[in-house]
């Protein structure tokens, strides 16, 4: 068993997203010895998986980086990535926080030159891309990838391509002997910041995500707008290809259904407005949009960019709750099916793609908590005083867009730390 040093004025923050990384730094730069896992093996969350954000349609990269840098310049912060917590005991003030810590299969001698991936033959899906793309057995998880060390799938140990992995590399980086650990803490308050997973579209039948090339969830059409992601940046049909310039976007895919997701999300349709303008970036006067909506959720400082979009002559807003998604087996076109509500028209409209708006959920199902909270109906984590000493942040908490996860990862720091505040004050 590995040893981390940690006593009850240690905050844990559990997840390595924009909140877990807010809640992590507000609480150290007050002072606070902080410990940051992630489950992953690097930390920025589904953040880095964005090509922009939105109402001001900026690169995630540049906070990223402020943030990576503020982390490495903060000696009280600790991060373990791989990490899973598996188990909390005690109470506020005077947890023991039980750590699974999954080999990475590479030191910190690691320089990041890519030698291991250059020799390592075997692929796999690779799940940053949303599975639409390969990645090799060994691998940076992306570019801005913090830490910046390459990591073995666990699947080539014990293979020729591990042989040649640690064979190639020059820094004696590779250790194939890395094996899982268990490490218990003792901390005073834990801040849980596992963020949100997207609603799997596979689940939502007449839109035949499972079943059609060219229907595609929002989280999979953004990563193919970035430059290092699945197509380079390009818009185009998976089945074929060639461009995709006229696309239909269906929002509440999944969402305020009571055979899916029950809530609404509220990030979806400024989501689904921000990707309106890729096309309008990447074909100009050539793209067609067509949303499909039941409502668009666009409140305070939003509201000025959705009339942006409404004013832009090559989208169009149908109000409608699209029944099912039929495929043209010619040409490999989705065809949306449904009635205009404002006109009460059938339509059965081709499209080159079809995005559909998912929802979030919350990252750990219901029944698989390590530790006892109180939770909503939907998942998400209630603030309560029956929660003691263990705070929500960010989308653990609710479906929230990124500024309000970061205002909300800094409460849930504010209150872990006046958590340990008084533990010292008892303790001294």
């Amino acid at each position: 068993m590995t040893e981390v040093i940690a006593t009850s004025q240690t905050i844990l923050v559990v997840g390595g997203g924009i909140s877990g990384i807010t809640a992590a730094l507000e609480a150290a730069e007050t002072g606070k010895d902080v410990i940051l896992v992630e489950r992953r093996p690097y930390i920025g969350g589904r953040i880095t998986q964005l090509y922009k954000y939105f109402p001001k349609l900026c690169f995630p990269t540049c906070g990223l980086e402020i943030n990576q840098r503020r982390l490495k310049a903060n000696s009280g912060l600790r991060l373990l990535t791989l990490t899973e917590v598996v188990g909390v005991s005690g109470s506020e003030g005077d947890y023991t926080a039980t750590l699974k810590v999954s080999p990475r299969y590479i030191s910190d001698n690691c320089t990041a030159c890519g030698a291991c991936a250059e020799v390592v033959e075997a692929e796999f899906d690779d799940d940053y891309n949303y599975k639409m793309s390969k990645r090799k057995g060994a691998y940076l998880p992306y570019n801005m990838a913090h830490p910046q060390h390459y990591v073995l799938d666990p699947r080539i140990i014990g293979t020729d391509d591990a042989d040649k992995a640690k064979a190639a590399c020059q820094y004696s980086a590779i250790d194939l002997e890395m094996q899982e650990q268990i490490i218990e803490l003792k901390v005073g308050a834990i801040i849980w910041a596992t963020g949100w997973q997207p609603f799997d579209a596979d689940k939502i039948q007449p839109y035949g995500h499972d079943r059609y090339a060219n229907v595609l969830s929002s989280v999979e059409f953004e990563r193919m707008l970035d430059p290092y992601g699945p197509t380079a940046g390009k818009i185009q049909r998976p089945s074929d290809g060639k461009q995709a310039k006229n696309i239909a976007f269906i929002q509440c895919a999944g969402s305020r259904d009571h055979n899916y997701l029950r809530h609404c999300s509220r990030i979806c349709c400024m989501a689904t407005l921000k990707q309106t303008t890729y096309l309008r970036e990447q074909y100009g006067d050539d793209a067609q949009v067509t949303v499909y909506y039941i409502d668009i959720r666009a409140i305070d400082r939003f509201e000025d960019f959705y009339k942006k979009v409404q004013n832009d002559a090559n989208v169009k807003f149908v109000k409608s709750k699209v029944a099912n998604i039929t495929e043209d087996k010619a040409t490999g076109n989705p065809i949306c099916h449904g009635v205009d509500t404002e006109g009460y028209h059938r339509y059965a409209n081709h499209h080159d793609l079809v995005v559909l708006a998912v929802g979030m959920q919350p990252s750990v199902a219901k029944d698989e908590f390590p530790v006892d909270v109180v939770l909503n109906r939907d998942g998400f984590i209630e603030l309560d005083e029956a929660n003691g000493g263990i705070f929500a942040a960010g989308c653990a908490s609710d479906a929230l867009d990124v500024n309000r996860s970061v205002q909300n990862a800094t409460a849930a720091a504010l209150r872990a730390v006046q958590v340990v505040n008084r533990v010292a004050r008892a303790e001294s």
